[in-house]
């Protein structure tokens, strides 16, 4: 077992705009090397869907606690979602962002919660860039709910989606592990959702250079309301 599901119950949780949750030390220390061993390496920069092939032996393991129904369930009662496992699950993982990265959203109307842990084994302190911020406005990055979260391992945010559930963070460039879980409203969104990841997979590393660039100068205050 990877997964320390008691630090759902001494997570910092808040239900208004939105429900969300905070939690640190969800991941076993003993399990960082192995892993950031059997992280995936991928050739272009953002979000992947989740393939056993690309990962470790760890790694599959952890997607699998992650979206076992107990683990679903538990976090729902957390964000009041009834049953969340009901809803069926969307692994993508990132091991690297460029500037374009990060700008703020709601997630998209297919998502039922969203769920974000990350791997990272530290993050400089100094720095705000790449740190994930819920927010209470959805064109001012400074307008945090509460304080911004450094993508540390064994740190996991979650959150149900609403029309407000605003969060992004600062243009950031280089490695950053996370695993994401999305719960999505049917089957058919979930389909629908892996093919445009693969497609923009393959993208990506053809275009790798180009995106960079793109959104090399974008402002801290981006938005695209989904």
């Amino acid at each position: 077992m990877f997964l320390r599901t008691g630090q759902l119950d001494v997570a910092d949780r808040r239900q208004a705009p939105f429900p969300l949750l905070v939690a640190h030390d969800v991941l076993d220390p003993a399990s960082a090397s192995a892993l950031d061993d059997d992280f995936p390496r991928y050739a272009g920069a953002g979000y992947f869907p989740h393939a056993a092939n690309d990962c470790g032996q760890s790694v599959n393991a952890l997607v699998s606690e992650l979206t076992s129904p107990e683990f679903a369930n538990a976090l729902g009662e957390h964000l009041g979602i009834a049953r969340l496992s009901q809803y069926p699950p969307l692994v993508t993982i990132c091991r690297s962002l460029n500037l374009r990265h990060g700008s703020i959203h709601t997630d998209s109307v297919s998502k039922v919660a969203s769920l974000l842990l990350y791997l990272n084994p530290q993050w400089p302190a100094e720095s705000h860039a790449g740190c994930l911020r819920f927010l209470a406005q959805p064109h001012d990055i400074e307008a945090t709910l509460i304080p911004e979260i450094p993508p540390v391992y064994g740190t996991l945010a979650a959150f149900k989606r609403t029309d407000c559930s605003y969060h992004g963070h600062l243009p950031f460039e280089g490695e950053r592990h996370v695993i994401q879980v999305a719960w999505l409203v049917d089957a058919a969104a979930k389909a629908r959702k892996t093919r445009r990841g693969r497609l923009s997979r393959f993208v990506k590393w053809v275009t790798g250079r180009m995106d960079r660039a793109y959104g090399k100068h974008r402002d801290k205050n981006a938005a695209h309301l989904d």
